[in-house]
């Protein structure tokens, strides 16, 4: 079975949104979860649990679990992770050039569920979400 897919029917279910997952040449299936106030390592136990379990039944073949926050850069990979995340600094890279650039700085604007719109520079740049390569949150520190 689709391991991103059992995810998807599995931990909204839990309380926790599926960032992503990744699977290592070791064999180390590493997935990512958030929810809203942050991740705890309580709330990563109580997901290593319940997907150890799960993987067993549905014989999802791994070597290791670890299951982890997407940290302060987390991906925004969804129409949804823009609209939740509008209003901070984001860095994108698309797949095809955008006015001769492909990789941005700046902050998210908007997301009607097609496209992201990013304020850089004094400028906006309207960015298909299918034309986005990889996109993470820029955090923002400040003192």
């Amino acid at each position: 079975m689709d391991i991103q897919n059992l995810l998807d029917k599995t931990l909204p279910g839990l309380g926790y949104e599926p960032v992503d997952f990744e699977m290592t040449p070791q064999g180390t299936l590493r997935v990512f979860i958030d929810k809203e106030g942050g991740i705890t390592v309580e709330d990563c136990v109580t997901v290593s649990n319940h997907l150890s379990r799960l993987f067993i039944v549905e014989d999802v073949d791994y070597k290791n679990l670890e299951i982890s926050s997407p940290g302060l850069d987390r991906p925004l990979k969804k129409a949804t992770d823009f609209v939740r995340f509008a209003g901070q600094e984001a860095k994108i890279k698309t797949r095809l050039p955008i006015e001769g650039q492909k990789n941005f700085i700046g902050r998210i604007e908007s997301c009607d569920g097609e496209t992201v719109t990013l304020s850089f520079d004094g400028k906006t740049a309207a960015i298909a979400l299918d034309n986005i390569d990889k996109a993470r949150l820029k955090p923002e520190f400040k003192f």
